[in-house]
């Protein structure tokens, strides 16, 4: 009996206790993260972070009761939109909508919204809904937004981290030794993303191979709400997605570009073997335009790296088979003088050496490349030995 009674004690002590915490939170707010699913355009690819705050002291007819607070928010109208996106000049700024208008635009294109209910103080939230709304005015709502280091999911990071116990930075939700090129691989490799994964090779230079801290990998949203999760100190109260979204199983495209450019070059080596004077012909219209491209995709590269704001297009080696004076070259590759035959003759031995350390340079170069490289390999050799004599 004596068992029986000292146990409902201690219930009863357990429930006044919780009660009590909860009679001291006045502030009626519940602050949660919401991670959106990646979506099927390229911005979307890696996801969404948001913060929702429900007030709970207001009517359900309020505006202000449920409110998602955006900091991935951009305006296309803005002056010279394009040129600042390519400059990494663009301004992101915060914004607040209705939860259930979020809700809506995520769920009409299939991506699925999972909600982590933050396990906040009273003067924590009061706090953090306070910064959020001093955000949205106009002097301090933008900010220059950077993929990397401070998109919309690091800053509401760095608000927690900075309200809060921050042992959920130290923590890596990713293996040692990850680099950014690899965290951001998984998603472009899982969506078949392989030409964008192209691209973004291209692009971004010896930076994104640099291995990221625990820190570093909360730029992602999925790794943000895995650290909340995994945090030493409890942070979540409650972890629910949102609603169902519908899987769909995507045939891989068979139009790869290790493929593509593969074909290329066997289709045009086969052309250049012909005796035909239209063959001929093409192949000649070809080099001229295959290396005033690739001197082009040079002189893009020299600009996003001395040009741009972007951190991680700097130190690019794909310089080392993109070069700049191909543009100019582009237009004398018909040409019977000396120097363009030594120009190619050049060029051929040293794309050579680039396949060879290939593997061994600092920055990842994409194998898709190697097919292109060993096509400007031979163009550039039939200058010197077939063309030009």
């Amino acid at each position: 009996m004596n068992k029986l009674l000292k146990s409902l004690f201690f219930i009863c002590l357990l429930a006044l206790t919780k009660f009590g915490a909860l009679a001291q939170d006045s502030s009626h707010l519940r602050i949660s993260l919401l991670t959106c699913a990646p979506g099927d355009e390229l911005y979307a690819t890696f996801g969404h972070s948001a913060y929702r705050i429900v007030d709970s002291s207001k009517s359900f007819n309020d505006n202000f009761r449920d409110v998602v607070y955006n900091y991935g928010t951009f305006n296309f109208d803005d002056d010279g939109f394009y040129l600042k996106f390519v400059q990494g000049k663009l301004l992101y700024y915060v914004s607040a909508e209705g939860f259930q208008d979020f809700r809506d635009t995520y769920q009409s294109t299939n991506r699925g919204i999972t909600e982590q209910v933050l396990d906040l103080t009273a003067a924590e939230k009061i706090t953090i809904q306070n910064f959020l709304n001093n955000n949205l005015r106009e002097e301090n709502r933008y900010y220059k937004y950077d993929f990397f280091f401070d998109n919309c999911t690091t800053r509401l990071r760095d608000i927690l981290k900075k309200n809060h116990d921050s042992s959920f930075t130290i923590k890596p939700v990713m293996p040692l030794g990850t680099t950014f090129r690899q965290a951001i691989y998984q998603y472009l490799d899982k969506n078949d993303k392989q030409w964008s994964k192209l691209g973004i090779d291209i692009l971004l230079g010896q930076p994104c191979d640099k291995v990221m801290t625990a820190e570093q990998m909360q730029f992602l949203p999925d790794n943000l709400m895995t650290s909340l999760d995994s945090a030493s100190h409890p942070l979540i109260l409650s972890h629910q997605n949102l609603y169902t979204i519908n899987t769909t199983s995507d045939s891989k495209s068979f139009f790869s570009p290790l493929v593509v450019f593969s074909l290329l070059l066997v289709i045009i080596a086969l052309i250049s073997l012909s005796k035909n004077k239209f063959a001929q012909r093409f192949t000649q219209g070809f080099d001229g335009l295959l290396f005033f491209l690739t001197g082009l995709l040079g002189i893009i590269l020299i600009f996003m790296w001395f040009g741009t704001d972007h951190s991680m297009t700097k130190n690019n080696f794909n310089l080392l088979w993109a070069w700049p004076t191909h543009i100019l070259v582009a237009f004398f590759v018909n040409s019977k003088k000396d120097w363009v035959k030594k120009y190619f003759a050049v060029t051929s031995v040293a794309m050579v050496m680039v396949l060879l350390a290939w593997f061994f340079l600092k920055q990842h170069l994409n194998v898709s490349l190697i097919p292109f490289v060993l096509l400007l390999i031979y163009r550039s050799a039939t200058k010197v030995f077939f063309e030009n004599n």
